[in-house]
């Protein structure tokens, strides 16, 4: 049961269990899209694979806006009846482990895109509960550095994705099963843990009117970001063929697996810093717009380059500003949700910024990309990072 009396002071490594338990949240979406379900659609060897993937995409955006909002509310409901969110949390675990294992069955294009929705309504019952508790569980003074350790999931999950990829005597439905494996040791020691309530609902009487423009903007913010976010996540492997001959497109998903390990970990002390700082300073939409221009900046490098190792050095230069702008947006907009009794809500709505791209990049990928030729796609996406970056200089406040 959570108190809602006065915010408790969090206990001593309160922000690495968190951090621990969003390790375990991008670990079970990130190596599935990236490259096990590429993987597993290619290795089907029917018809348009970009087809089939694009379909698998688009439905499962669908599938995760409606289910994170449903289950964002759900989690409310049982807060505001005395339960917690953790129960919707260890459902959506079991939900995800199964969510794979019908996606290891999968053996024809249809069952595979109806084994994403099953897996996306799954994973957002998970995710949804928990960027629920972390708004209300950490106080919004180490709600920066909180920011900074969520850049630690990418990176952690993108490794997870290298070793199953690169383990070539593993089966298959191994690689799908090791998945949840992880995802429920990260997440155990924030299941098992007590709900502490940090953030104290203002007395009614002390009650300013609800910051929904803020909220909006930023949201609109995330959604121009997240626009190159999901491109990059569901195409990079074409985007390198794109740069590679024919003979070296083989090796290409190990080599992306390191790639994306290390392009990940180089956000994770810059946001750190960044997210501690703004801490202490109090002005985190600064830091925000630098971490959107050089995010930009790698776009436009990756539109520009005409080989493996300059599409590398690129992507890397944007993964550095757009994940350190991703987690610490994710750790800002938690201090302007509106209403204390609808977080998970909320959360949900403003989930919608990171799925709803998923819908619109793939027809401007189809608009402007050829299988041999990212570069319309990647200057487009660039110019729409930069006004995600100009558009937080919008919110006018924070609480």
């Amino acid at each position: 049961m959570l108190s809602r009396s006065s915010p408790t002071r969090p206990p001593r490594g309160l922000l690495l269990i968190f951090a621990l338990a969003n390790v375990g949240g991008v670990a079970a979406y990130l190596p599935l899209l990236t490259l096990l379900l590429p993987l597993k659609i290619e290795a089907l060897g029917k018809g348009d694979h970009i087809g089939v993937f694009t379909a698998c995409v688009t439905a499962g955006a669908v599938a995760a806006s409606l289910s994170n909002i449903l289950f964002g509310w759900l989690s409310d409901r049982a807060v505001s009846r005395g339960r917690g969110r953790r129960t919707w949390m260890a459902g959506g675990l079991a939900a995800t482990a199964a969510s794979y294992a019908a996606l290891t069955l999968s053996a024809t294009p249809l069952q595979i895109v109806a084994g994403v929705v099953a897996f996306q309504c799954a994973v957002n019952a998970l995710l949804a509960p928990m960027h629920a508790i972390m708004s209300e569980e950490v106080p919004d003074a180490q709600k920066g550095m909180l920011g900074g350790l969520l850049a630690l999931g990418s990176p952690a999950a993108s490794a997870l994705a290298t070793l199953l990829v690169g383990w070539n005597t593993l089966p298959d439905a191994a690689r799908f099963m090791l998945v949840p494996t992880a995802v429920a040791a990260c997440t155990l020691p924030l299941l098992v843990g007590r709900a502490r309530l940090a953030v104290a609902p203002p007395a009614p009487h002390l009650r300013e009117p609800a910051p929904t423009r803020d909220l909006a903007v930023a949201g609109i913010a995330r959604l121009l970001v997240q626009i190159a976010a999901a491109v990059t996540q569901a195409y990079l492997i074409y985007y390198f063929e794109s740069l590679v001959d024919d003979p070296h497109r083989a090796a290409l998903p190990a080599r992306i697996g390191h790639l994306l390990t290390i392009a990940f970990l180089l956000p994770l002390p810059i946001a750190l810093v960044l997210g501690r700082v703004s801490d202490v300073m109090r002005r985190r939409k600064p830091v925000l717009l630098t971490a959107a221009a050089v995010a930009a900046a790698g776009l436009a490098g990756m539109a520009l380059a005409r080989d493996w190792s300059s599409g590398a050095v690129a992507f890397s230069v944007y993964t550095a500003g757009s994940a350190a702008f991703v987690a610490l947006h994710a750790a800002f907009s938690m201090q302007l949700l509106p209403d204390p009794q609808h977080r998970g809500r909320d959360l949900g709505l403003l989930n919608l910024a990171n799925t709803l791209p998923s819908l619109l990049g793939p027809p401007l990928t189809w608009m402007l990309a050829t299988p041999r030729d990212f570069s319309a796609a990647m200057l487009a996406l660039a110019v729409l990072t930069l006004c995600g970056g100009l558009t937080m200089l919008g919110v006018r406040a924070w609480r």
